[in-house]
């Protein structure tokens, strides 16, 4: 997998980062960090569909909801999930000992987690690492922050954009950790964006739904949704520019420079899928409606079949037309056409694939390569951001504990 080179700095006008290792982490690695506004932002974000939620993320999301934030404590190594009330009582007491050290409200503090489940966190060791990790706060501290939400990440995905609105340029840059339990609609994941921009949060809210159909909630791994998922979407409006709303001149500019941030972010994730060796585009189109679309792709994307036919570079479409059969979406499957990439493999329900072995296994066999199914039963299409099921992934997974 081809890993991003990291800039020697990442800088967001008005914020501060900091990442450290507090023990948490059995390797010594950084695992306690620090996202930090000069001012309140406004602030949107979306969190996992699970229903059993980690304790942060309960706190988290009414604290959102209020619209604005300033500060997120993120810990990695230790999920902070189905631990009671004693990890949501730990999960508010890190906030306000956070709070009380940077002088600002805790109501304005996200806390966020990630690592093993159902583990209660060690208390005085994350107290002293909130202690120590303000202390690390610094302008260019972006890497050392990332560094700090990862965990079984192979490689830190971040991404940025510069966007020009009226006579002033604004910053958008995003972190994200996740490489397994990836499913679509919020899983194993978390991402924070940050812009300097002024953004009302009707007009943030809305560049963040728009972005997160084809990013964030387009990716399969696993098929597993997890406790803790989580995006944040924060912005200081130190930029001063005229505030964006939604009917602005600038927003559209704007929503595309936070979908560019929230589509490579999606990528990296699912290029970084544990054990994967292969992305795959899966395209659904002519479908009779959206929800139809998405019940094809989402069946290709999780079934176990398919995705084993990618690691295998295998052409054979039969698996994918027996996942879109059984999908529940309405199709006639005498109309059914599938490509890799631009090699026809499935005509009119018919499988020519022996007609074309040599280009369609060729395009199997590349690490990134996109499935077309053509439904041919309306307009509606849909995307998904597959990785491949590998030996590794089962090796790692079996082993997690161990």
């Amino acid at each position: 997998m081809k890993v991003p080179v990291a800039p020697r700095k990442v800088l967001v006008p008005g914020f501060r980062f900091a990442g450290i290792a507090c023990g948490l982490k059995a390797s010594g690695k950084r695992d306690i960090a620090l996202i930090v506004s000069d001012c309140a932002a406004t602030a949107v974000g979306v969190f996992t569909t699970n229903r059993v939620k980690a304790a942060p993320v309960i706190v988290g999301q009414k604290r959102v909801a209020r619209g604005r934030a300033q500060v997120v404590l993120v810990n990695s190594g230790n999920a902070n999930a189905y631990t009671g009330r004693d990890g949501l009582r730990l999960a508010r007491a890190m906030t306000r000992r956070v709070a009380r050290h940077l002088g600002v409200d805790e109501e304005l503090v996200v806390p966020s987690s990630t690592g093993r489940i159902g583990c209660q966190l060690p208390r005085e060791i994350v107290a002293e690492g909130v202690d120590r990790v303000v202390e690390d706060l610094t302008d260019d501290g972006f890497h050392r922050a990332l560094e700090g939400i990862m965990t079984t990440d192979a490689f830190p995905k971040f991404a940025t954009a510069r966007v020009r609105i009226g006579r002033r340029e604004v910053t958008i840059a995003g972190m994200a950790k996740g490489a397994g339990m990836i499913a679509p609609d919020m899983a194993t994941m978390l991402s924070y964006l940050m812009t300097d921009a002024a953004v009302s949060r009707a007009a943030l809210r809305r560049a963040l739904d728009l972005a997160l159909p084809e990013s964030f909630n387009a990716i399969v791994v696993d098929g597993d949704t997890s406790t803790n998922d989580t995006v944040l979407l924060l912005a200081n409006g130190v930029a001063g520019n005229p505030r964006l709303e939604r009917s602005s001149r600038g927003f559209t500019s704007f929503a595309a420079g936070i979908a560019h941030v929230c589509r490579s972010l999606a990528r990296m994730i699912v290029k970084d899928g544990e054990g994967a060796s292969k992305l795959v585009d899966i395209v659904v189109r002519g479908a009779r409606s959206k929800s139809d679309a998405g019940k094809v792709a989402d069946a290709i994307a999780r079934s176990p079949l398919c995705k084993t036919a990618f690691y295998g570079s295998d052409p054979y479409a039969g698996r994918i037309v027996c996942a879109a059969g059984y999908s529940g979406a309405r199709f006639n499957p005498a109309r059914l056409d599938v490509f890799l990439d631009d090699v026809q493999v499935v005509d009119s329900g018919i499988e020519v694939v022996d007609q074309v072995e040599k280009q369609a296994g060729r395009v199997a066999a590349k690490a990134e390569f996109t499935v077309t199914v053509d439904l041919h039963a309306g307009r509606a299409t849909t995307l998904r951001m597959a990785s491949d099921l590998t030996v590794d992934y089962v090796r790692f997974n079996s082993a997690y504990r161990t």
